[in-house]
């Protein structure tokens, strides 16, 4: 029976452990859309840590995901992401258009376009992903390129939050 117990315990530890700790990660979806000739761009952001670097940053409680939450919290959103989340285009910075947000259970899905990509000139594309990096020492920003049959992945951290894909 100590035998059982001991194993047990050796098994449970790790897991807890494991579980206690917190990932500080986000998800980029970055795909080209022929028929719109337009970059399109989700990311996936856990929620609470969305809010928490909000209320740091601009001492605003957003209530995110809830009946309570902020009507202003689009506009906050949007600030926030063009402030840390940028795009250049053969080394040229360019502008993104904010689609809106949804949820999915604890996390946001945040969509952007970039429109008239002008696809045949592009040579590179680079995205720096600065999110929740300002808050979270540990946080990681993986980045997914598809476009053109082209498949690439970054995983962008504070001290390197530039992922560039040469076509």
């Amino acid at each position: 029976m100590g035998f059982l117990k001991k194993s047990l315990l050796l098994l449970v530890i790790p897991l807890l452990a494991f579980s206690a700790h917190k990932f500080y990660v986000s998800v980029t979806n970055v795909n080209y859309s022929e028929k719109e000739d337009a970059l399109q761009i989700t990311t996936r952001i856990f929620v609470d840590d969305f809010e928490q670097v909000i209320e740091e940053r601009y001492g605003v409680k957003m209530n995110l995901a809830t009946a309570d939450e902020d009507e202003l919290a689009e506009q906050y959103i949007e600030k926030y992401l063009r402030a840390k989340f940028a795009i250049e285009i053969n080394g040229e910075n360019r502008a993104y258009t904010y689609l809106g947000k949804q949820y999915d259970d604890d996390v946001m899905i945040c969509y952007l376009e970039l429109p008239k990509l002008e696809f045949d000139k592009v040579k590179s594309i680079q995205i720096q992903n600065e999110v929740l990096t300002d808050l979270f020492d540990e946080q990681q920003n993986i980045v997914h390129f598809k476009i053109n049959g082209i498949k690439k992945s970054f995983v962008l951290i504070r001290e390197n939050n530039k992922g560039m894909l040469n076509l």
